[in-house]
């Protein structure tokens, strides 16, 4: 793009997919195309067909280093992953059991008694007493196993006291009441749980198709396999899962990671279930039946084809060496965070998570749907949002 400033440059990368942009701008061979395809599976839930080059020149992919790109944000323009602050760093800090641990710290933190210790060290060894959960001299009751179907002010929400949800357990139907509720829901199930909201919030809530995604743990007897190969992951862009890795150490507190290639360890598979050449929302709902549809022989098939392939050189058997088999299947995994490919540029605070996050009277909503952008760090903003907004009504 010689002669085009950094503003067009950016502005044109926004509206090109990475796959265009390789065969248009950079003309690599078709070729090439397959061994990237899946290289943004695990943050986008697509494949570079339907993720903009801008997205992926923030998160370091090839192809642009004769641009002169700055990493200064360019007005109106937003990565909508990690953007100018992705950590380059090969080691990042995370807890054995993944966002859990922050679950289980914030529980420990508001029902007290409800795990030992008080530190992050001690959190992951630590074992919940769920009896302390929805105990009645708690100022903070979880009701465990009971799924809300119905949330109403209690009369007209213009004047309304108090607010009503009713929630199934045990196969009956209960309800419980008070000031206020919020609804840190799925954006898409909020309209069905609150019939009473505006016809506009409806349809901001129902704008956003959730990204369909697989994580595939497979225990292992051993990881000589990988030993003997000298590898820690791959990447395997034509196969059933996109990719595969050891499970990353970390050792904290009590908890020791597997450091002798003879000890059992956690194999961590990605599958992404989406269909390129169509729109990010349309892949994604493709994705919903694709995962309803598919029998767990055919994961475990291809599971056991996939890592003999990989690892049989290595002396990997899978009848040996496989222990165990998970299949986490998220019909419904991350929120759905917009792309400039298809979603339009809405004006300030007019985007559909901003029209679907206003707050109904006495209740407010959450969740990282709220934000648009699926991380744990939005979600917890949403949330402190959600209840300043009841504090301060």
């Amino acid at each position: 793009m010689e002669g085009v400033d950094q503003e067009e440059k950016k502005a044109r990368l926004t509206k090109m997919s990475y796959k265009d942009f390789l065969l248009n701008v950079v003309k690599a061979h078709s070729d090439v195309i397959p061994f990237y395809q899946t290289r943004t599976h695990g943050l986008y839930g697509i494949g570079i067909d339907a993720v903009p080059a801008l997205d992926c020149w923030a998160i370091h992919f090839p192809g642009f280093q004769g641009m002169g790109l700055d990493r200064v944000p360019s007005k109106g323009l937003t990565f909508t992953a990690l953007g100018e602050v992705t950590p380059q760093e090969e080691f990042y800090f995370h807890f054995p059991d993944g966002n859990a641990s922050i679950a289980r710290m914030l529980v420990r933190s508001l029902v007290p008694g409800s795990a030992s210790g008080n530190t992050a060290e001690d959190i992951v060894t630590a074992r919940m007493d769920y009896g302390r959960l929805d105990h009645g001299d708690s100022p903070v009751r979880i009701r465990l196993n009971s799924t809300a179907v119905l949330a109403r002010h209690v009369g007209d929400p213009a004047s309304a006291k108090q607010v009503e949800v009713v929630y199934g357990r045990d196969q009956k139907a209960h309800s419980v009441r008070g000031k206020a509720a919020v609804l840190a829901c799925w954006n898409m199930v909020i309209p069905y749980l609150c019939p009473d909201l505006p016809v506009e919030q409806k349809e901001a809530l129902h704008y956003g198709v959730k990204v369909p995604l697989v994580y595939t743990v497979v225990g292992l007897r051993s990881w000589t396999a990988f030993h003997k190969l000298g590898i820690r992951g791959v990447s395997c862009p034509g196969m059933y899962h996109s990719s595969m890795n050891l499970d990353q150490g970390a050792n904290i507190g009590d908890y020791k990671p597997p450091e002798s290639p003879d000890e059992p360890i956690l194999v961590h598979m990605l599958r992404t279930p989406c269909q390129p050449g169509l729109s990010a929302r349309e892949q994604q709902r493709a994705g919903h039946y694709d995962l309803l549809a598919t029998s767990l022989d055919t994961f475990e098939r291809n599971i056991r084809d996939q890592l003999v392939r990989v690892l049989g050189s290595g002396g990997f058997d899978p009848a040996r060496d496989i222990e165990a088999i998970t299949v986490n299947r998220w019909p419904h995994g991350y929120a759905y965070e917009y792309n400039p490919l298809w979603d339009p540029d809405w004006p300030e605070g007019k985007r559909p998570c901003d029209i679907a996050r206003r707050p109904f009277r006495r209740i407010t909503i959450a969740n990282s749907d709220a934000a648009a952008a699926a991380y744990t760090d939005q979600a917890i903003d949403q949330a402190y949002r959600a209840v300043r907004e009841l504090l301060s009504s």
